[in-house]
């Protein structure tokens, strides 16, 4: 039987969904580089954890994001089957994570609503955010999480 009372909860539950900060779905658990590592160590980190993105700090706070895309645009071996351990270690040495990962980054914080997270990786190039309090590194969002929380929402 519906009535306003039915109505009115739900009409809370949108409400408050709209509201859901992004520490709720973000990855608290980060993989970490810092400049001193090789990319070589960064393609082990992407194949090992099956994740596609990397902060890159300086002590806590975050300095640059290394995608694995970032590492294939550099890169020779063969990006079709992640199955393959060829790793072209000869260009790999050509570059330092410093040179290849993003500096410019926009980065939320722990508050930041799932929405307004949501709606900066709409209108932008990227997949990631960092998740900073104080300019710590405290988690990081990326679409998988945002489609995670999505699928989740049409359970209830």
């Amino acid at each position: 039987m519906f009535s306003f009372l039915n109505l009115r909860i739900i009409l809370k539950r949108i409400v408050m969904r709209q509201h859901v900060p992004v520490s709720t779905i973000m990855t608290k658990d980060i993989i970490k580089l810092t400049i001193k590592d090789d990319l070589t160590k960064a393609e082990s980190l992407f194949k090992h954890y099956k994740i596609r993105h990397i902060p890159v700090v300086s002590g806590a706070t975050i300095i640059g994001m290394l995608s694995y895309t970032d590492l294939l645009r550099i890169s020779f071996a063969d990006a079709i089957d992640d199955d393959e351990e060829v790793i072209d270690t000869t260009v790999y040495n050509m570059f330092t994570v410093e040179q290849v990962m993003a500096k410019k980054l926009v980065t939320i914080t722990p508050e930041t609503t799932i929405k307004e997270a949501a709606e900066i990786l709409a209108c932008k190039e990227f997949h990631a955010l960092p998740v900073c309090d104080d300019h710590v590194l405290v988690g990081i969002v990326t679409t998988t999480d945002l489609i995670k929380y999505l699928l989740d929402q049409y359970k209830n």
